[in-house]
């Protein structure tokens, strides 16, 4: 007979707080027994039940690190989505879903790594980023951390005021559709020269981890290898949309 572990159980989870972090976008904080805590960068399944017994189940990547029950996800509404409206426009505190997890142990760092790090986040795939930063900051950690977080605007950034107070991370925006008034770099997607631009090549040898829409992620890793980063030491996670 297969061993069940707790990563394979659903767990009851109750929402205790719901934030709203972009007009498409919400915080979540889970309150689930049992959980454990999770190691940055990991994920969570999302279970629904729907009152006629119909079930969906999403995979979102959690925000928080550490050895706790309550886990925090951040979700961006896709308009056609079947899940992510609910958990952004409807779900409130008090309300419960299921959780499965954490889940995967390979996109993940850990406060006793200490080879430097670059993070490149598109849109909500800041998510485990924001994991692992607040692992960094959490263990006071003195690993040299980049942050490249590419978004369409300022107003669609997820933990905008908590990067900017974050003070063991160096955090560069890259806006695509709109930068602010005064922004000395105009609206545009990342591209090589930014990243050379940083001087953050292949020659500090850090650890990459990249996030966000499967277009950005594959975008993003061919040019870290054509300007000379080892793609053994490039770490991705992605998913759908544009």
């Amino acid at each position: 007979m297969r061993r069940t572990n707790h990563v394979d159980v659903w767990k009851p989870a109750t929402v205790v707080t719901a934030t709203q972090l972009t007009p498409s976008g919400r915080s979540l904080i889970l309150d689930a027994p049992g959980w454990g805590g999770n190691l940055a960068g990991q994920h969570a399944d999302v279970r629904l039940t729907a009152p006629d017994g119909y079930q969906a189940v999403r995979s979102y990547s959690i925000a928080s690190a550490d050895a706790g029950d309550r886990i925090e996800i951040a979700v961006d509404r896709v308009p056609d989505g079947e899940v992510s409206p609910f958990l952004v426009d409807a779900i409130e505190v008090g309300d419960q879903v299921e959780v499965r997890g954490p889940l995967g142990g390979w996109f993940v760092w850990r406060p006793e790594d200490t080879e430097p790090v670059l993070l490149i986040g598109g849109g909500s795939g800041i998510v485990p980023l924001m994991a692992m930063v607040r692992a960094h900051e959490a263990a006071g950690s003195t690993t040299p951390f980049r942050l490249v977080y590419s978004v369409r605007s300022p107003q669609d950034a997820f933990f905008a005021d908590e990067l900017a107070a974050a003070t063991g991370v160096e955090v560069t925006w890259i806006y695509t559709r709109r930068a602010p008034d005064g922004w000395p770099r105009p609206a545009g997607r990342l591209v090589a020269a930014d990243l050379q631009a940083l001087e953050v090549t292949g020659g500090e040898a850090p650890s990459v981890f990249v996030c966000g829409p499967t277009g950005f992620v594959e975008a993003v890793a061919d040019t870290l290898v054509a300007i000379g980063h080892d793609p053994a030491r490039i770490k991705t996670e992605r998913f759908g949309g544009a």
